[in-house]
């Protein structure tokens, strides 16, 4: 297992558990429309984006082994019983399944408000531990002003890229030390 194994699990959990939480807005200057329904008793945002994670991870797990069998009801086991049933798969398959569920790992916690997740992260480019993340492009941004693209614009990444390279050099470093 690499080192964040459980990270992503914490965050899934941790949003599951603290997030979900409807959040009462203040009214602006005290006077609000009466209501005819009351409001959902949870974040139903945040309950989607959780099901979305856990129906992606059952989709990817069933693609690599359709046999794998019922998933799990607590929803924070999801990724142990992904790794649980794709054990078998070449290291090529399992460096993608963990690059997948580290991803996941960086959206939960971008969710929950931790955009420092990806400063933790060196640019893919330049090398340089200078990404920020910018929410309206929903990318990490390189702050080198010399990481510039062919229009003159900082390099951005997704953070499908980050993921890719934290676990490919994880994985690189796990096969050089046998």
């Amino acid at each position: 297992m690499l080192g964040d194994d459980t990270t992503t699990e914490k965050r899934l959990r941790l949003l599951q558990a603290e997030f979900t939480q409807h959040q009462r807005r203040e009214p602006g200057d005290g006077r609000t429309a009466t209501r005819t329904t009351s409001p959902a008793p949870l974040d139903l945002n945040v309950f989607d984006r959780i099901r979305a994670a856990v129906n992606e991870v059952v989709e990817h797990t069933r693609t690599a082994a359709p046999d794998a069998g019922p998933i799990p009801a607590d929803e924070t086991r999801i990724y142990d019983w992904s790794r649980q049933h794709t054990a078998h798969l070449n290291d090529e398959r399992q460096q993608a399944r963990e690059t997948f569920i580290y991803r996941q790992g960086l959206e939960h916690a971008i969710a929950m408000g931790d955009t420092t997740v990806v400063c933790k992260h060196p640019c893919p480019s330049c090398g340089c531990w200078g990404l920020l993340w910018r929410s309206a492009v929903q990318r990490a941004a390189c702050i080198n002003r010399y990481c510039v693209d062919d229009d003159g614009l900082s390099r951005s990444w997704p953070l499908e890229t980050l993921a890719h390279h934290h676990i490919a050099e994880q994985f690189g470093l796990k096969s050089s030390a046998t």
